[in-house]
């Protein structure tokens, strides 16, 4: 199921420290949280119909989707100048996910076909989005790295030009990680369903 990942830019706020030696750390902070939207139906077409037009949409798109996450990246960086050079002396990238997921608001007195049928598939949306909430995670952990691992330079101001052109190369390798994500998740969509289906199915002790 096609999702929506929007993505702002990372924002360094830099301050300067002078020292005569100190070693390089870093933190990532990360955040999550949840919100719904309602949706109603009493059968699979009338549901379907409801996440194409009340799911969240995302970029300024006016596409909807069943799931989206939203994702704000942040940070800070210090500067330690020391020999006539000036290196990074701590970074902290910040990223907040906020995932969009829909709820059945009727659900009470539908058939069991049709609960087994959400439930499959509105598992399957949630596990999309915690997916994309991990991949921002990740990627915020190798930011700080990459920015950790930069070269002194002659100067502060140097220093800082190079840690935002690598926290820009950071959000870029991120928006292809996650485009990756949902190019392959859209193939194999279909037979995600069948096996989620028929295993709970299985579990149920029904018979395909």
């Amino acid at each position: 199921m096609p999702s929506a990942s929007p993505n702002m830019r990372l924002l360094l706020a830099f301050s300067m420290t002078i020292a005569l030696c100190t070693s390089a750390s870093a933190e990532v902070v990360a955040t999550k949280s949840y919100s719904y939207f309602d949706i109603r139906g009493k059968t699979a077409d009338e549901l379907d119909q409801q996440l194409s037009t009340r799911g969240p949409t995302a970029n300024g798109s006016s596409a909807r989707h069943p799931g989206a996450t939203k994702i704000r990246f942040g940070g800070e960086a210090t500067y330690i100048q020391h020999d006539g050079r000036c290196k990074v002396g701590s970074a902290k990238v910040t990223v907040h996910t906020q995932i969009i997921l829909p709820r059945w608001r009727n659900r009470k007195g539908a058939t069991k076909d049709l609960s087994m049928i959400w439930d499959a598939l509105s598992s399957d949306i949630k596990r999309h989005e915690e997916r994309h909430a991990e991949i921002a995670r990740t990627q915020a952990r190798a930011m700080e790295r990459g920015i950790l691992a930069l070269p002194a330079q002659r100067n502060c101001e140097a220093m800082q030009e190079l840690v935002s052109e690598e926290s820009t190369r950071g959000i870029d390798e991120h928006d292809r990680l996650q485009a990756r994500f949902d190019k392959v998740e859209a193939v194999n969509f279909q037979n995600r369903m069948m096996r989620l289906l028929n295993n709970r199915l299985k579990s149920s002790g029904g018979k395909n």
